[in-house]
């Protein structure tokens, strides 16, 4: 099962972005694969987040902030709400499925939140947020195998993750035994 819906989540065809945003993002993602360092990389990290959330209308975004307060709030129900009402206004928007995915799994809504993480990845394959967030969700079913597998492909994308080498040894001595 790990390996057939990690497949499934990767295997999963890219939607359209508008040329302009599909060319910024191609750049940003080769500046962050080739960054020789953390430091070098938050910027550009930074940038890539940036890039995917702009483009919403204001009504959008102003859903999107409302539901970080009451996710920083801890009130997961208001926050599910907000998320559900930006992606009515705006089905296709990348952030409004990865936030969605967020706030379900603080839910403990794992299942709801993968299926939004399959979206965020439908939408932007190389989203190396909603990978960690799918990691957290292999750990929490203990599925260390299937955590080892989705936190390599974020790595891929984003080698110089921070903390991401410590993170990989801990998940595969969880997985095999042993560190890498």
């Amino acid at each position: 099962m790990r390996t057939a819906l990690f497949a499934l989540l990767l295997a999963i065809p890219a939607l359209a972005q508008t040329p302009a945003q599909k060319a910024e993002l191609d750049q940003l993602f080769e500046l962050l694969k080739a960054a020789p360092s953390e430091e070098a990389a938050a910027p550009v990290e930074a940038r890539i987040q940036r890039t995917l959330v702009n483009g919403a209308s204001p009504a959008v975004m102003l859903l999107l902030q409302r539901g970080m307060r009451n996710m920083e709030a801890q009130a997961w129900r208001e926050a599910l709400a907000d998320f559900d009402a930006a992606l009515d206004l705006a089905p296709d928007y990348v952030e409004g499925w990865n936030r969605r995915a967020s706030a379900r799994f603080m839910m403990g809504d794992l299942e709801g939140a993968v299926r939004d993480i399959r979206e965020v990845l439908r939408r932007e394959p190389r989203h190396f947020g909603a990978l960690v967030t799918l990691t957290a969700i292999a750990e929490e079913r203990k599925d260390y195998k299937a955590a080892v597998q989705a936190y390599e492909a974020a790595l891929a994308i984003y080698p110089k993750l921070q903390g991401g080498e410590e993170r990989l040894r801990e998940l595969h001595r969880k997985a095999y035994g042993e560190a890498l």
